[in-house]
């Protein structure tokens, strides 16, 4: 029977600790911003922004140093690709870096005088392109449409300067006998969004989680008599019944925003999505659980509610590139990638990109899926023992003031 009375404690105690942590969630204005309001509008707002997938008809200025019909005929060829529209004709190079500065164009076309009398002469030319690398986008769409017009031009002039029996058919094959297409695979637009939205919504589900969670950290121990993390509490006495209680509600929480994350804003903005619902939840469970355990273990250096910010927030940008997403894997330091397999959006990123934009199935990120499992059990025993920690702190705390009282009335009386 004290079995049975112990077990029924437990759950009761557990219950208490989801609804205290579920009322910071539902009241607290800041844990309110980070696990509702972020995770609602900044994925509309980064799928808004990157919607159009290419930059095209880049602004761009040209000069013209040769002034003859080829010149302005490879003018007019080059305002009429995808990627480059000519809004400006310079006189100096000068004048095109003040255009560039002051953000009028973002790319720089030179002709040099000798672009005619090379191209006539059978000599090689050089055209300047001067792009502005504030955005790499900026430099993809104009070299690559410089690049490939330069490619159709130069395939013309050699077929023109043939003088033989054939056919212009083999001619045209005497000059270009091999054709080259390049598909990007699951992104055949070759599209910023297509690339970088899948890993940008996973880690706003880790980055927001974890600020959400430290914040309601700070809110508890601002509250706290002594500034403890755990409340002196009947039903705050066991660190397995604080962890089952908080994760509980954060995991509650966050599988539906997750949900949202993943599946309804890819599908608002027509993103690519190859992965079925049960796919997708199988890979979700793990993460948001890893993630909720590493908030739990992370709470515990959070003394103030400010303090979040500066734990997390700074870490967005570099685990992004140490997903192997934005940079390749294959270029990361092994001791970095081992820094990187500390962090659930690693394996997270990783499995939901393969599966939602890749076609994967299950058993292709089974890897992945095994290291999210991992991560939970890992950081689930490292909470657990954080606030076991935290426990007794707060009775140590306590029973110090208690003594501490005690001098004060002796010294008084």
């Amino acid at each position: 029977m004290n079995i049975f009375r112990n077990i029924l404690q437990a759950i009761y105690d557990t219950g208490k600790v989801f609804m205290d942590e579920m009322k910071i969630v539902l009241t607290d204005s800041g844990v309110i911003i980070f696990f509702f309001v972020v995770p609602l509008l900044y994925p509309i707002l980064y799928s808004w922004l990157y919607n159009n997938e290419t930059a095209r008809d880049i602004p761009t200025a040209v000069i013209d140093y040769c002034h003859t019909p080829m010149s302005r005929d490879y003018i007019r060829r080059m305002d009429a690709t995808s990627g480059i529209d000519v809004k400006y004709h310079c006189n100096s190079l000068e004048e095109g870096k003040e255009l560039m500065m002051q953000q009028k164009c973002h790319a720089l076309v030179t002709i040099p005088s000798t672009f005619s009398a090379d191209i006539i002469g059978g000599r090689q030319t050089t055209v300047g392109l001067y792009a502005d690398m504030s955005g790499m986008l900026y430099y993809k769409a104009t070299m690559t449409s410089l690049t490939d017009l330069n490619v159709d031009m130069w395939e013309k002039i050699q077929i023109s300067k043939q003088h033989t029996n054939y056919t212009s058919r083999d001619e045209e094959l005497s000059v270009h006998p091999l054709t080259f297409e390049a598909v990007p695979l699951f992104n055949p637009a070759g599209g910023y969004g297509s690339f970088l939205l899948p890993a940008v919504l996973m880690l706003i589900i880790q980055q927001t989680l974890l600020l959400g969670i430290g914040l309601s950290a700070g809110t508890i121990r601002e509250n706290n008599r002594y500034g403890t993390l755990v409340p002196l509490l009947r039903h705050y006495t066991g660190s397995l019944r604080i962890v089952f209680g908080k994760a509980l509600c954060y995991f509650m929480v966050y599988l539906l925003t997750s949900t949202y994350i993943t599946m309804v804003v890819p599908n608002m903005f027509h993103f690519i999505q190859f992965a079925s619902f049960a796919s997708i939840m199988t890979i979700l469970v793990p993460y948001v659980l890893a993630c909720t355990f590493l908030g739990l273990t992370i709470s515990s250096l959070i003394r103030y509610r400010e303090n979040v910010i500066l734990i997390i927030v700074f870490t967005s940008v570099p685990l992004l590139f140490l997903s192997g997403v934005s940079w390749p894997e294959s270029s990361i330091h092994g001791s970095w990638k081992a820094v990187s397999a500390l962090f659930p959006s690693t394996f997270g990123i990783n499995a939901f990109i393969k599966l939602n934009s890749l076609g994967a199935s299950l058993a292709d990120v089974r890897y992945e899926f095994r290291a999210l499992w991992i991560q939970t059990l890992f950081y689930f025993l490292i909470s657990a023992f954080v606030y076991w920690r935290q426990i007794e702190v707060s009775i140590h705390t306590r029973s110090l003031n208690a003594y501490q009282r005690a001098l004060r009335r002796r010294g008084k009386l």
